[in-house]
């Protein structure tokens, strides 16, 4: 049996002595997207979050953390990160900006501490659910605990 392998975003928690649960899931047909993801876990579409890259006019990174079955708005996310306009950062560089691949990007334990905010709705949450640093692998974490370790805001950010 091969000997589970922690995330770097584990780690971090471990290091920083937050309590964390953290659920295993399959991807079925390929689908890595956060409500499939949701839904194979048994989750409430508000309690399980997207991590989302964005680049400013500035050439600054931000990180949106927002509820899966929501939508950015980049006119919302811009205004929360004193940015004229953001934009999603190209596929083909979220693992050389951020140290994770598309659909296991965590807000914990990015190569670089970006300015992160998360959605005003997570206040709902006692706990939230996000990547937990690799396909496959979601990480359970009390908001207050998140908040606290990437340094964000609560904004209002989706459409």
């Amino acid at each position: 049996m091969a000997k589970f392998k922690k995330t770097n975003a584990m780690r971090i928690l471990e290091r920083y002595k937050i309590d964390y649960k953290y659920y295993e899931y399959e991807v079925i047909d390929g689908k890595t997207d956060g409500i499939s993801v949701a839904d194979s876990l048994g989750q409430d579409h508000k309690k399980v979050f997207k991590t989302l890259v964005t680049v400013g006019v500035s050439k600054e990174y931000y990180v949106f953390v927002i509820p899966v079955a929501e939508e950015l708005d980049l006119k919302k996310a811009a205004k929360a990160a004193g940015e004229k306009k953001i934009e999603m950062i190209p596929m083909k560089t979220l693992l050389a900006t951020t140290g994770y691949v598309h659909g296991g990007c965590s807000p914990v334990g990015m190569k670089k501490q970006f300015q992160t905010f998360i959605h005003e709705s997570a206040a709902d949450n006692e706990r939230i659910i996000c990547s937990g640093g690799k396909i496959g692998l979601q990480i359970d974490v009390k908001l207050e605990d998140m908040v606290k370790l990437v340094r964000a805001e609560l904004a209002d950010i989706c459409k």
